[in-house]
């Protein structure tokens, strides 16, 4: 079992930046890949970024590219996602989620999922 508890969401303006962290506590966190998806309103869950076992590869939705960044700290058990520029179409509950099956953007090979947190952006 992993346990994966979010934080960092907040409601921000056009522009600004903000830093997620989703804490892990369980089995052994640098065996899992790690992910973070988010879901706006009426719409489906999505991969917004993965980030491989040892933290030296990444992958990220196109919508994300040059805004978001991934990373890891596998000696704190920690998954970040720095987001910066935000957008209003940006909001979204965003979880994070932990993989054993390597590079997966598949929603139903992500065996552990985090409760989320509220990122809300104003225009």
């Amino acid at each position: 079992q992993v346990q994966l508890v979010e934080s960092g969401g907040g409601l921000v303006q056009a522009g600004d930046s903000l830093r997620l962290s989703c804490a892990a506590s369980g089995r052994t966190f640098s065996t899992y890949y790690m992910g973070w998806f988010r879901q706006a309103p009426g719409k489906e869950r999505e991969l917004v970024a993965t980030v491989n076992r040892g933290g030296d590869n990444t992958y990220y939705a196109d919508s994300v590219k040059g805004r978001f960044t991934i990373s890891r700290n596998n000696a704190k058990d920690t998954v970040y996602l720095d987001v910066n520029n935000l957008k209003p179409e940006d909001t979204a509950v965003y979880y994070c989620a932990a993989s054993i099956t390597p590079w997966t953007t598949r929603e139903e090979a992500y065996d552990y999922w985090g409760q989320g947190t509220q990122v809300t952006v104003s225009s």
